[in-house]
């Protein structure tokens, strides 16, 4: 029994001296786990906390993290709202961004979204040119002419325009990259993992809604 005792009090007294150092492994780290953006991103989603995730269709990482983003966002609180924004490093890809945009006038990036991504990394679609997007777009169950008017749009070439305006404020050297309320900058390559992602992403979330509690005060 008292040998029994000692073993539990040494267990006790081991995790006593662990917590702290879970604790502190826990709490972000400043140029670490996220960067602070100056100037600050505006932001599109009104009195909710926004998160903005920058993408591109043809990037791979992007690929990898679809599943577990949307896993996550069926989770999020309900005063989180996400923004996908297609990144517009150079010019090749604002190509992608126009079928983004033009999936969103036509009231189908949700339904469309995934399937664009799984077309190009599972099928193997060469979506360098337009004529194999509109192929794609009337296959999977869009009007074919309403895809390419949408796609020659102002409003959709306006966006991609903006998108591009967004890509260069927000400072991003790469995808996938999240802005959380215009100003918080994270991704996997500085959590290191896509668990420490988003577990980030809920840390910087809290964050976020106590600095708007602050300010309604």
């Amino acid at each position: 029994m008292i040998r029994m005792r000692n073993v539990v009090m040494a267990c006790s007294m081991l995790l006593a001296t662990l917590l702290p150092m879970t604790a502190a492994h826990a709490a972000l780290t400043e140029g670490f786990d996220y960067q602070i953006l100056s100037p600050e991103m505006g932001t599109d989603s009104g009195k909710k906390i926004e998160v903005a995730e920058f993408f591109w269709y043809r990037c791979p990482h992007c690929y990898h993290l679809e599943p577990g983003l949307n896993a996550w966002l069926k989770k999020a609180p309900k005063d989180v709202a996400i923004r996908r924004i297609p990144a517009v490093l150079n010019d090749s890809w604002a190509q992608l961004a126009k079928a983004y945009y033009s999936m969103e006038a036509l009231g189908v990036v949700n339904k469309y979204h995934d399937a664009l991504f799984n077309a190009i990394h599972v099928d193997g679609l060469d979506v360098s040119k337009d004529a194999v997007l509109f192929d794609w777009a009337a296959k999977v169950g869009m009007n074919r002419q309403a895809f390419i008017a949408a796609y020659q749009s102002f409003a959709v070439q306006s966006k991609v325009l903006r998108a591009n305006q967004l890509t260069r404020d927000s400072k991003i050297a790469g995808v996938p990259s999240f802005i959380v309320d215009g100003k918080y900058v994270t991704s996997e390559t500085m959590t290191g993992s896509e668990e420490a992602l988003f577990k980030t992403l809920d840390a910087l979330i809290i964050k976020a809604r106590k600095e708007h509690q602050h300010k309604t005060r």
